[in-house]
């Protein structure tokens, strides 16, 4: 079993991020502004624009989520905040709110390729769900894709898989989409 370390993302992390993301920006150029923007926009800044929009954040101080680290390297990301900093989470038919609860959301991993199948996205989920709560949050969802076929190509398993939500003790509260389950549980991790 590996050991990670995990750390919230800080302006003075930004490097690492961007070492884990890649000059592409982990997924084409998305910089974990996908949930963040109107598509328009997402589209509009693809890229550096999007990597700019999502460095403003972090500069912020808001800790838009938690980097995984295996011997000081950064091998693992997962974007956890409060629901309504994503606001195409918000306005989607699939995974509107599901009741008027404060809400924080997981909305994206990302694993370093060597790393992938190793047990990271399983612990940064569980880390995220620990920095939520010490942050204040009650209530942690996912929203996760279940694959039709057996197996989820990588570049489309960046919500999160079942197994990663299940062994984290969400509990499936809502489901719009045949593939698109909301998962729930408390951030204290009793039901």
């Amino acid at each position: 079993m590996r050991k990670f370390e995990f750390h919230p993302l800080t302006p003075d992390r930004w490097p690492d991020l961007e070492k884990l993301f890649g000059p592409r920006g982990a997924s084409g150029g998305c910089w974990c502004m996908w949930w963040r923007l109107a598509r328009s926009e997402f589209t509009k800044l693809k890229g550096a624009g999007n990597r700019r929009a999502f460095r403003k954040i972090v500069e912020s101080g808001a800790e838009p989520g938690i980097l995984a680290y295996h011997g000081g390297e950064p091998v693992g990301w997962c974007a956890i905040a409060p629901r309504e900093q994503y606001p195409v989470i918000e306005r989607s038919r699939t995974l509107k709110p599901i009741d008027g609860e404060p809400v924080w959301s997981v909305s994206c991993f990302f694993i370093a390729r060597p790393f992938r199948g190793q047990g990271v996205a399983e612990a940064l989920l569980q880390a995220a769900v620990k920095f939520a709560r010490r942050k204040g949050a009650k209530i942690v969802e996912g929203y996760l894709v279940e694959a039709r076929k057996e197996r989820l190509p990588d570049a489309f398993a960046w919500t999160g898989l079942p197994p990663i939500f299940q062994a984290a003790g969400f509990r499936e509260v809502a489901r719009r989409s045949p593939t698109r389950p909301i998962v729930r549980r408390t951030a204290s991790g009793r039901e």
